[in-house]
This record gives C-alpha cells, sequence and structure tokens, in this order.
C-alpha cells in the first residue's frame, strides 16, 4: 500500500474532528455582547484545539512523505493515534463548557499527552519498518520536541488541580512550539520535491 491511501484517511479523519469540534460553539440567542462573553471558554478552547488538529495534520502529512511504504503495523499505530485525536471534540467541549474547571482541564492534558504519545509510537514503527538509515530517521534525529511536549503535558495535567490557567498555559506554550516548523523535516521535504522534478 502507498502513502496516498492513509494520507486521505487521515485528513478525512482530522477535517471531520475539526467540524464537530466548530458545532460545539452554539449561535446566542441574543444580539447584545454579552452573550458572546459566555462563549469566550468554549471558542478559546476550540482556537486551541483547531490549532493542535492543524499541527498533527501538518506533521503527519510531512511523515508520511519521508515513508516509503505503509506496513500492517504502521496502519495500526496510525488508528492508535487518530483514537487520541477523536477524543479531542470531547475534551474540548468539556473543558469550554465547564470553564476551564480542573477536572476537564486535566483530562483534556490526558488526551494531548497520549495523541503526543500516540505520534511518538507511529514515528518509531515507521522508522523500524524503512531501517536505521530511513529518511524519516534523518529528519527527525532523537525527536527532543515531541519527548518535551510529553513531558510538559505530564507536568501539566496535576497543575490543573492546583490552577487551571498553569496547565492551559502549558497546552499553550507546546502548541505554540510546533508551529515553528522542524527545519530538519522542511528541508528534506524540500529535497525529496527536487529530486522528484529532476
Amino acid at each position: 500500500m502507498g502513502t496516498e491511501r492513509l494520507n486521505a484517511f487521515s485528513d478525512g479523519v482530522i477535517a471531520i474532528l475539526i467540524t464537530i469540534m466548530v458545532l460545539e460553539l452554539r449561535v446566542p440567542h441574543t444580539t447584545d455582547l454579552a452573550a458572546l462573553r459566555e462563549l469566550l471558554p468554549v471558542f478559546l478552547t476550540y482556537v486551541l484545539s483547531f490549532v493542535v488538529l492543524g499541527i498533527y495534520w501538518s506533521n503527519h502529512h510531512h511523515m508520511l512523505y519521508l515513508t516509503d511504504r505503509i506496513t500492517g503495523g504502521i496502519l495500526w499505530a496510525n488508528l492508535h493515534l487518530l483514537f487520541w485525536l477523536s477524543l479531542m471534540p470531547f475534551v474540548t467541549g468539556w473543558m469550554g463548557e465547564n470553564h476551564f474547571a480542573p477536572i476537564p482541564t486535566a483530562l483534556y492534558g490526558v488526551v494531548l499527552m497520549f495523541a503526543g504519545v500516540a505520534y511518538f509510537i507511529l514515528e518509531q514503527v515507521i522508522i523500524r519498518s524503512q531501517g536505521r538509515h530511513s529518511r524519516l530517521k534523518e529528519a527527525v534525529g532523537n525527536d527532543f520536541k515531541g519527548k518535551v511536549s510529553v513531558v510538559l503535558y505530564l507536568v501539566a495535567i496535576p497543575l490543573a488541580f492546583v490552577h487551571q490557567l498553569l496547565s492551559d498555559a502549558i497546552y499553550a506554550s507546546v502548541a505554540l512550539m510546533w508551529l515553528i516548523p522542524d527545519r530538519r523535516i522542511e528541508e528534506r521535504f524540500t529535497d525529496l520535491e527536487g529530486e522528484e522534478r529532476l
């Protein structure tokens, strides 16, 4: 199996998840600005989750582009990642509706943490199936950013019971860290596109 089908399937799942999340933004029944103020926690949570899903979509696309073939292990590792991402609409809605209460905020972090672990597992399964000198291994190295993200989520989860804003700040910081493209993957991606044009 080529990477195109897996990429298309994953793209479709992530697009559906974003659509489900936006449905949590209920239209106010009044026309004053106070009605929008009540929606602010839901909107902020949606924005964060939209960015997180966008980061996963972008990095997943790049990762599969550096993958030569799809194995059964890769398929299952990919489904494992999509499982955790599919919980994003639920935890997003719960945290937003309850104005960042401790338990929903902590559970949001649990889902983020396990999604990060699942992404790392998928990455490792691909590298193992493609060989130690695979293009993906060369691009990600030891994946320091991925490991740090999971550790930060682990720190943020208990902090939700101290002060939710501390956890939210960590979640947002990890997202901001990933918004900066990984130059190694970008360079490898550009090199491959150049090779294909030759």
